[in-house]
């Protein structure tokens, strides 16, 4: 029998010590966005206070909490409730800088799969590795992803160096 796969004692103690961490960094993470999301709609609020219809109620107000929705993180998936807004103002709307609409994924995480991709790793073993990395709920790490990604990457090298494209080839994934 092999040794290398068999875990001590001791080696479980550590993975579940180092589970635990990776729960803690994450749920730390968690209630760090969900701070500064309120924080952000709570002083946008106070700012357009004095702005009212001509009945007397403020055109900005919160307004409860918008549907909840998980953003993939580098420590794993976070389950976010955006704190809602109601801006009836015609000129001008309220848009979270810290939450942009629709960002699902953290763009640091895009930032991986290049190095996954010139080290030689398939597509395949490129959502494999982010999945393990990142959970198995890593939304949008498809290989069908990964394909986009090479497709913008050979667009945005042919734009900065047409000359030293052609012949080249990026289908190595």
């Amino acid at each position: 029998m092999s040794n290398d796969k068999v875990i001590s004692f001791e080696d479980r103690a550590i993975v579940e010590s180092c589970s635990a961490l990776d729960e803690l960094a994450r749920l730390g993470a968690q209630k760090m966005l969900q701070a500064a999301l309120g924080n952000e709609v709570a002083e946008y609020s106070e700012r357009h206070a004095s702005e009212k219809d001509e009945s007397g109620r403020r055109l900005v107000a919160r307004n409860g909490v918008m549907p909840r929705r998980t953003l993939v993180s580098g420590v794993g998936p976070l389950e976010i409730r955006q704190p809602g807004v109601n801006d009836r103002r015609e000129w001008e709307r309220f848009s979270s800088k810290v939450l942009p609409p629709f960002l699902r994924r953290l763009p640091s995480l895009d930032n991986v799969i290049p190095v996954l991709y010139l080290k030689g790793v398939s597509m395949g073993d490129s959502c494999e590795a982010m999945q393990a990395t990142l959970g198995e709920r890593a939304y949008g790490l498809s290989a069908t992803y990964i394909v986009h990604l090479k497709q913008q990457w050979e667009k945005d090298h042919q734009n900065c160096c047409p000359l030293s494209f052609r012949g080249a080839n990026l289908s190595m994934v």
